[in-house]
């Protein structure tokens, strides 16, 4: 059997910026995505603190260091810039790999800096 889990999440990511005319997608600093385990491409559900707002897109790669967490294109009408939102992400795991299963929380602070990474929840 196969059971859907969290695998990592942002907690608490400020929204940089939301362009409208954009293809689509959510810009998050390559650090962040290092530290959360989370890569280019993946898919990723979006749940904006402010507005209750959930939706789902992909991530698209930003500058390193500058700390962006950009919503883009249609995307960009659910949330305003300095909107909390947390970011996570799901795989799918064998009953097996569970005992050993710890999703990757990344904590961040006002300005998308790394807070605390916690991998044992």
């Amino acid at each position: 059997m196969t059971i859907e889990m969290l695998y990592s999440k942002i907690h608490r990511a400020t929204v940089t910026d939301a362009n409208l005319n954009y293809v689509g997608s959510i810009t998050i600093d390559e650090e962040l995505l290092e530290a959360s385990k989370m890569r280019v491409g993946q898919k990723v559900e979006i749940l904006n603190i402010n507005n209750g707002e959930r939706f789902s897109t992909y991530i698209i790669l930003g500058k390193r260091g500058q700390r962006d967490i950009c919503l883009n294109g249609a995307a960009a009408r659910k949330v305003h810039r300095g909107d909390k939102i947390i970011i996570v992400a799901y795989a799918t795991y064998e009953s097996s790999e569970l005992d050993a299963y710890k999703p990757c929380v990344v904590l961040v602070d006002e300005d998308n800096n790394i807070d605390k990474i916690l991998d044992n929840i």
